[in-house]
C-alpha cells in the first residue's frame, strides 16, 4: 500500500491554479473588466492585504500575482520566521534589483508578526524593494499596523460557495482520472455530502477527497457514505483566537437579546461543536441575564448563575443540556436593560455633574439626634416611609410595564406617587 506520507505534493498543490481565470470564487473582486483583475494582470499591485477565512485561496492568489508580475515567490510564515528571515529576503532582493529582478514576499498569517516586525516591513515597502501580499484570517484593522494598512490593497475574500465547490471537486476527480488512472464512482448525494463537510472550505474539501482516495490501492474508488464514516469528522468552523469565535458568541447574545430560541440553540450548537468552552459560553449567559433581562424576569439570574454551577458541577457532554435549557429559558423570557440604563444614567450623572452630598441622617454617626431623624421604614406600615435618600431629586430608574417589572413599576408608583 503506499505510503500517504510520502514526499509527493499533495492534491491541493497539484491542481493549484495557475493564472486568474482558473481561480475559483471572489467573483467581487476578479471579474475581468474590474480594476483588481486588470491591475494583477497588469502588474501593478506593490502591497496587498489579502483577509478572508481558512481555504478560500489567500496563498493561491499570491502565488497568481507573482506570476503576472514575473518576480521571485519568497514565502514567510509569520509564525515560524521573523525579522532575521525578513532581513535574508530583503537583502536578496536588493541585489536581485539591480538585476532587474523583482521580490514579492508573501507572509502568510501576518496578523501574528508584533508591531516591530511588521514595522521592519515598511521602509521595503516604501522604496519600491519588494512587493508585498501579505494574509490573515484575522480583522487587519485589529491585527495590522496603520503604516502598514495604508501602505496596501486590502481584499477581503470571501469563503467560496457550493457552485465553485462542485467545480473544484469536479477538477479534483478529472485529475484523478487523467494522471493517476484512478476511476472515481459517486452519485450526488455523496459529493453534496462532502462539499457541506467542507464548510466551505477548499483545502478541507481536497484534504476528504484526497485521503479516500489515497488510502485504497484499486484503481476504481467509490465515493459513499460509508466511505466517509469512521474518518471524517464535521471541520470545526473556528479556533477560540479566532474572529469567527466572536462573531458566534455575539451572534448567540444578540439571538437571545431577540427572542429568538431557534437562532440561539443553532449558535450554541455551533459553539459546542467547535470545541467552546461551556464556561464562557455560562459566564456570558449570567451578564446577559443582568443587562438584557434583569428586571422583566429576575429569576433569569438565578437560571444563568445556576447553569455556571451545573457546567462546573457535571462537566461535558452532559453539561451541553444545562446550557440548552439556560438558553431557550434566556431566549423566551420577557426583556428589559433598565437595570443597566439606570447604573449609566447615575454614572454618566457622577461624570458630569457635582457630586451629590450624603443627607445627614443617612451618614454613618450615632449620635442621638441623626438617629431619631432617621425614619426605620420597619417602624412603618408596609415597612415604607417617604423620607430622602438623595440630597436633590434625581431620577435614573425608569421601570419598564414588560413582564415582571410591571409590578415593580406599579409597587414604585405607588409608595412614592409623583415623587418617582
Amino acid at each position: 500500500m503506499k505510503n500517504l506520507f510520502e514526499s509527493e505534493i499533495s492534491l491541493s498543490q497539484a491542481i493549484r491554479p495557475k493564472n486568474l481565470d482558473e481561480f475559483l470564487g471572489q467573483s467581487h473582486l476578479l471579474r475581468k473588466d474590474g480594476t483588481i483583475y486588470k491591475s494583477i494582470v497588469n502588474a501593478k499591485l506593490r502591497s496587498v492585504i489579502l483577509y478572508g477565512p481558512p481555504g478560500v485561496g489567500k496563498t493561491t492568489l499570491a502565488k497568481i500575482i507573482a506570476s503576472y508580475s514575473k518576480a521571485n515567490f519568497e514565502i514567510l510564515n509569520a509564525v515560524l520566521s521573523g525579522v532575521p528571515e525578513l532581513r535574508k529576503i530583503i537583502e536578496k532582493a536588493i541585489d536581485d534589483k539591480k538585476r532587474g529582478i523583482e521580490t514579492l514576499l508573501f507572509v502568510d498569517e501576518v496578523h501574528r508578526w508584533n508591531k516591530a516586525q511588521q514595522d521592519a516591513l515598511l521602509p521595503v515597502l516604501e522604496d519600491n524593494t519588494i512587493r508585498f501580499v501579505g494574509a490573515t484570517v484575522e480583522n487587519p484593522f485589529f491585527y495590522i499596523i496603520k503604516p502598514l494598512l495604508s501602505r496596501s490593497l486590502l481584499l477581503t475574500l470571501h469563503p467560496l460557495n457550493k457552485e465553485d465547490l462542485s467545480k473544484l471537486f469536479d477538477r479534483a476527480i478529472n485529475y484523478y482520472k487523467r494522471y493517476k488512472n484512478k476511476e472515481i464512482i459517486f452519485d450526488m448525494q455523496t459529493k453534496e455530502l462532502i462539499i457541506n463537510l467542507a464548510q466551505k472550505d477548499a483545502r478541507y474539501l481536497l484534504n476528504i477527497i484526497e485521503l479516500i482516495v489515497e488510502s485504497s490501492e484499486e484503481d476504481t474508488i467509490r465515493l459513499s457514505k460509508d466511505a466517509l464514516d469512521g474518518i471524517i469528522e464535521k471541520k470545526l468552523l473556528f479556533d477560540k483566537s479566532s474572529d469567527q469565535h466572536y462573531d458566534t458568541i455575539s451572534a448567540f447574545i444578540k439571538s437571545i437579546r431577540g427572542s429568538d430560541p431557534d437562532a440561539a440553540i443553532y449558535y450554541l450548537a455551533l459553539m459546542l461543536n467547535s470545541g467552546e468552552d461551556p464556561r464562557f459560553i455560562a459566564r456570558r449567559l449570567i451578564i446577559l441575564a443582568s443587562e438584557d433581562i434583569g428586571m422583566a424576569d429576575p429569576y433569569a439570574i438565578t437560571i444563568a448563575v445556576s447553569t455556571l454551577d451545573a457546567v462546573n458541577f457535571v462537566g461535558l457532554p452532559e453539561a451541553e443540556i444545562n446550557l440548552a435549557h439556560a438558553t431557550v429559558y434566556l431566549a423566551c423570557a420577557p426583556k428589559s436593560n433598565t437595570a443597566y440604563i439606570a447604573l449609566n444614567n447615575a454614572k454618566k450623572s457622577i461624570q458630569d455633574e457635582e457630586i451629590l452630598k450624603i443627607p445627614e441622617h443617612l451618614k454613618n454617626i450615632h449620635t442621638e439626634d441623626l438617629k431619631n431623624r432617621y425614619l426605620y421604614p420597619h417602624d412603618f406600615p408596609d415597612h415604607f416611609v417617604r423620607q430622602r435618600y438623595l440630597s436633590e431629586n434625581k431620577k435614573f430608574y425608569y421601570p419598564s410595564d414588560v413582564g415582571f417589572e410591571k409590578k415593580i413599576k406599579e409597587r414604585i408608583q405607588k409608595l412614592w406617587g409623583d415623587e418617582k
